[in-house]
């Protein structure tokens, strides 16, 4: 079985309601995904199927050869990491010691964080571009800067897989750009694998080759852009005018 995630069958409901209906799904370890669909199409229940926070779900799902439930929570947290959609802290914490959060799966039981720790910090600080926010309480921060603040952390825990929630939900337009670039930069020059749910079907289009769409808890279209965003498909899918789309 090739390395990354691979779904067969996988299906979920809430009571009554199915979210997911059969899911037959590869995502290679090294690809750059993005997830689209309208709004119930089963977007978010994929990402808690791919994370391991779906125990209710039926069918197969494998992480690099080895069924999902046989990881342990910290060896599958050395290899995934996890951006929500909406990040919210219950405490009081520096930037810095959000951003070391990440760390935990790698720290030495005994002996805490060491230099290689402190490094992954300062380097995903650098790289995510928050250091002039180091030092300030996280929770008084903007909903925007703080979903950086996640992101450096989820950066920090070197995972082979990062999977995102609606990344650039609240942030600017300069920064929209410069996140999708940094998952791309994050998949193309260090193989991080990505898989981001995205509801901007522009920014999709932009920086992913391959889009997932999604409709009624099963996949509808899976290629590049041009495939899968046709008008035809738009129309149907979202049910309105292609031409309002900018691609």
């Amino acid at each position: 079985m090739p390395n990354g995630y691979e779904l067969s069958g996988v299906s979920l409901a809430y009571g009554k309601r199915t979210v997911l209906d059969g899911l037959d799904l590869h995502v290679g370890a090294g690809e750059c995904v993005a997830v689209l669909g309208p709004n119930g199409a089963g977007k978010s229940t994929l990402l808690r199927v791919l994370t391991g926070h779906a125990p209710e779900r039926r069918g197969a799902v494998h992480l690099d050869g080895i069924p999902l439930e046989e990881y342990s929570r910290e060896t599958l947290a050395r290899r995934v990491a996890v951006v929500p959609g909406e990040a919210s802290l219950p405490f009081a914490a520096r930037v810095e010691e959000v951003v070391a959060l990440g760390r935990i799966p790698h720290e030495d039981p005994f002996r805490g964080m060491r230099a290689a720790d402190h490094a992954a910090v300062a380097a995903a600080i650098e790289r995510v571009g928050i250091a002039d926010l180091v030092g300030r309480d996280a929770r008084r921060l903007s909903q925007g800067e703080r979903q950086l603040v996640v992101l450096a952390m989820a950066l920090a825990q070197s995972p082979r897989m990062l999977i995102l929630d609606e990344p650039t939900v609240h942030l600017d337009l300069r920064h929209q750009v410069d996140v999708m670039e940094l998952l791309v930069a994050l998949n193309a020059r260090d193989g991080v694998g990505v898989v981001a749910v995205l509801h901007d079907l522009s920014l999709a289009a932009h920086f992913f080759s391959r889009l997932i769409l999604l409709d009624h808890g099963r996949v509808v279209a899976d290629g590049t852009p041009d495939e899968v965003l046709s008008p035809e498909r738009i129309r149907a899918v979202y049910g309105v005018d292609p031409a309002l789309v900018r691609r």
